[in-house]
């Protein structure tokens, strides 16, 4: 009887983790999708930008220059989200190297974690990506903190 009880618990058990598993993967989904733009987003413009529920990037100024990738961002937040990270963001490019920002050039800028929310805006700000391959297209790679199951997005920068 006890070997039965101890069989039954842990079919019990795998049951609700896989009852829970479902719904945080059912969560992720719920935003509306942007074909082409991955992730989950919600539609914002002027583009290329992305929305992920109320917290919208823009990116504008987007120039090549040898390896060197730069571009100004801008942030509005209207979101559960109550900051802006340069470690947010990284840049892919044609090769799929990834790059962290970078500030070895004039002109390059980073910032601090910048704490708002609640409608605020940040930016614009200047910042420069270091690519392997300097051939476009570029998908610039954003996840903001807005929980453990949610979100990234990328953006397409032709």
């Amino acid at each position: 009887m006890r070997r039965l009880l101890t069989y039954g618990g842990v079919l019990a058990g795998l049951l609700i983790a896989t009852v829970v598993a479902y719904l945080a993967f059912a969560a992720l989904h719920l935003a509306p999708q942007v074909p082409g733009n991955g992730g989950v987003t919600e539609i914002c413009s002027p583009g290329p930008c992305a929305d992920i529920q109320g917290y919208t990037l823009w990116v504008s100024n987007v120039q090549v220059t040898a390896n060197l990738v730069t571009m100004t961002v801008k942030f509005k937040n209207s979101s559960p989200s109550t900051h802006a990270s340069p470690e947010d963001l990284q840049l892919i490019d044609a090769g799929r190297h990834t790059a962290g920002i970078t500030t070895d050039t004039t002109g390059c800028n980073t910032w601090t974690r910048h704490e708002f929310n609640n409608g605020a805006t940040f930016g614009p700000i200047n910042i420069c990506f270091r690519v392997f391959n300097a051939t476009p297209p570029f998908i610039l790679h954003w996840t903001p903190d807005l929980g453990v199951f949610c979100c990234d997005t990328d953006i397409k920068l032709t």
